[in-house]
């Protein structure tokens, strides 16, 4: 490492590496087509939002430089932004290469996406009718040049810049913005087509079929039109004012988001110079800062959600019950006998919604807790919450206001949640609440108990079924009494820390979870020195935090064996001769999100499992309060450890995370092919079959189809 200039890679150039690992889905000939599609959505909103939000703030480092306070600064923002432009431009040149062969395999499927151009009678008729019907009341052309300041161009969405002219050269030159309406009618259209095809055509081009009819009594005769969309820095920035309560400023930042600096412009590199130059002017961009010249279409990120006409349908396989629930009347009976460890999306996430159900009507419970981050739409947590507090419960929401995106979902659920009489806690200032645990207190006769749960990822029954995580379901004393403090000191956080020092069991963050793991790594690193066996297995979405990372980098070189699953963003230089041991790295994108944290330390002999809520990030360590719990069950310990192991050893999705940012999968002509998502749902239905004591396997894998 002394020998490298930096003792990290740059925390934005890692994670536009991870998209680069979703692109690569994309561009897998095994994956479905209908997936295929899918990762390009999942690649472009990826993307959206990185620059809404993490170039949008090294712009900011720019522009403010040693004024910004309070900030992890990165330390050359301005050679990082240069770097981000590049590799964003070789992406966005692959994604085109990739797309274009999507499209043709779409095509032998006969699923073809028709431009205004290549209509045939029955479609123009069709197109003309559903642009007078349902398009025409939804679009506002705008003719900027009239018009005294340049208007407001939205986040999010596509806009078709269009060149007003005649054929006589008898009229100047017009431009015309239009903003396509694809929020109200959505970006795709079905149209008539031969028996056995499926033609497709995208909103903006049925515009353009119509754009005639919509300037011809300017006396224009000639059209050119062209996509193009802005993303503007989304960052909140809450002041100081402390007569303005937190929610209040919340609200303001969420309404101010519209005013946000361009910090993308990306357009059809066909584009007329005239009406480039125009809009790089209007929009006070240069050419040199984010400007991505792209194909016809923008905004993939509708590509998600493409109608589903392919041939070949994914059956994904559906969560099953854990094991000691199957035949369970109530949840609540089994967890006050022993812990249990949901593993979705394998395992269903129904008894999570259950034990909040049963909680909510049993008469001697008389308080529930639950923090909140992001939840689903229509959400069952809540609904059971609210059901608790209607038959009397105290119940209490730490709704965390801020989580990126959610903001006025979150304000809406606040409001709702009162209006029933749940006491909601929202946000803390410079705090955000990313732990999810819930308490429930019981009272039998003079006895109280404490039961609950803690897990890796959101409270949220629509995520849980694409995202891998870890949900312990506990009455253990030491762990609940742990939350209960954490508790504590979210509704009583003016009265300071002392609650979170107070924990014995769980390790709670801003405190203490990266002191504690020094701690657990310089035992290896002790261990290891003594010459006796000496290892971390880590599993986790981001490693950023240099204090940590440095510690990995001694251990390595000691010899401690270092194992690492990560996801996403990577700053941690796996390869180096001084390390003793070879550090196995790797991120594994597939069908399902990984996103659990799973701590392992050797601990000569005596291992060490936690689950997590926080990654190995500034933010998640000093920023957020964060639970990080000690397994204590054995079997727990080893069904955790197993999956791991699975995953370490997938030699079909999962890629080495090397100094180069290669993304080069794992492959092992030898081994049988191994992915891991698939052998672990296969290992925890056996599992299943083998406690309920039936004859069958969970038997040969079905295709998996991606939701990633």
């Amino acid at each position: 490492m002394e020998n490298m200039k930096r003792k990290t890679i740059a925390r934005d150039i890692s994670w536009l590496s991870f998209n680069g690992r979703v692109l690569q889905e994309a561009a897998d000939p095994t994956v479905p087509l209908r997936e295929r599609v899918k990762f390009l959505g999942i690649f472009s909103n990826n993307m959206d939002e990185f620059f809404r939000v993490r170039v949008a703030t090294l712009k900011r480092m720019v522009e403010f430089g040693s004024k910004l306070k309070n900030m992890h600064l990165e330390q050359s923002p301005h050679k990082i932004l240069d770097e981000i432009q590049q590799v964003v431009l070789e992406q966005q040149s692959e994604f085109n290469r990739i797309w274009d062969g999507v499209r043709r395999e779409m095509e032998k499927e006969k699923i073809y996406l028709v431009t205004e151009r290549q209509l045939n009678k029955e479609q123009q008729k069709f197109v003309q009718t559903y642009f007078e019907e349902e398009v025409r009341s939804n679009i506002i052309p705008l003719m900027p040049e009239s018009i005294p300041h340049f208007p407001y161009l939205r986040e999010k969405s596509i806009y078709l810049g269009v060149v007003l002219s005649t054929k006589d050269g008898s009229l100047r030159r017009k431009y015309s913005i239009i903003e396509i309406p694809s929020r109200t009618l959505g970006r795709f259209i079905s149209l008539p087509a031969p028996e056995g095809e499926n033609h497709i055509m995208l909103l903006e081009d049925l515009v353009r079929f119509n754009l005639k009819s919509i300037f011809s009594y300017f006396g224009y005769d000639r059209y050119g039109s062209w996509v193009f969309k802005v993303t503007k820095d989304a960052e909140i920035d809450i002041d100081s004012d402390i007569s303005t309560s937190l929610i209040q400023k919340i609200e303001k930042g969420v309404k101010n988001r519209r005013k946000g600096k361009p910090v993308r412009f990306v357009y059809d590199k066909q584009m007329d110079d005239g009406l480039l130059d125009y809009l790089i002017r209007k929009l006070n961009l240069s050419r040199k800062e984010s400007m991505i010249p792209g194909g016809r279409i923008h905004n993939f990120r509708h590509f998600m959600d493409f109608p589903d006409v392919f041939q070949k349908k994914g059956q994904r396989k559906k969560p099953f019950a854990h094991p000691l629930l199957k035949n369970s009347l109530r949840v609540t009976d089994i967890v006050l006998k022993t812990d249990i460890m949901l593993n979705f999306p394998y395992h269903s996430f129904n008894p999570v919604i259950d034990l909040l159900r049963e909680a909510a009507i049993d008469p001697d419970v008389t308080v529930i807790k639950i923090t909140a981050y992001r939840l689903a739409s229509n959400s069952k947590v809540i609904n059971a919450l609210i059901n608790a507090a209607r038959n009397g419960k105290q119940v209490t929401v730490m709704l965390e206001i801020r989580a990126r995106f959610e903001e006025e979902a979150n304000l809406e659920w606040k409001e709702r949640l009162e209006d029933e009489g749940v006491k909601v806690i929202s946000s803390m200032p410079d705090m955000k609440v990313h732990a999810k645990i819930c308490l429930i207190r019981k009272k039998i006769n003079t006895r109280t108990i404490h039961y609950g749960f803690i897990s890796t990822g959101n409270l949220n029954e629509k995520t849980a079924t694409v995202y891998g995580d870890h949900c312990l379901l506990t009455a253990n004393r030491q762990i609940m009494a742990d939350v209960n403090r954490i508790f504590n000191y979210l509704e009583k956080w003016k009265n300071g820390t002392q609650m979170l020092r107070a924990c014995k069991t769980i390790i709670p963050c801003p405190i203490n979870l990266r002191r504690e793991l020094l701690k657990l790594i310089n035992k290896e690193i002790k261990h290891a020195n003594e010459g006796k066996p000496a290892g971390v297995t880590l599993k986790m979405n981001s490693i950023s935090d240099e204090i940590l990372i440095e510690k990995l980098y001694e251990a390595a070189r000691a010899g401690v064996e270092l194992k690492l699953i990560v996801r996403g963003i990577f700053c941690m230089f796996s390869e180096n001769k001084k390390f003793k041991i070879p550090v196995k790295a790797v991120s594994i994108v597939d069908e399902y999100l990984e996103h659990a944290r799973v701590f392992i330390f050797h601990n000569n002999g005596h291992e060490k499992v936690f689950i997590s809520s926080a990654d190995w990030m500034v933010r998640n360590l000093d920023h957020r309060v964060e639970a990080t719990c000690p397994i204590f069950d054995e079997n727990i310990k080893r069904v955790l450890k197993n999956i791991l192991e699975i995953q370490l050893s997938d030699n079909t999705k999962a890629r080495i995370l090397d100094n180069d940012l290669s993304n080069r999968y794992v492959r092992d002509k030898k081994q049988k092919k191994i992915r891991s998502q698939v052998e672990i749902y296969n290992y925890l239905h056996q599992k299943t079959s083998k406690v309920l004591g039936l004859s069958h396997p969970a038997g040969e894998p079905e295709e998996m189809t991606s939701a990633y």
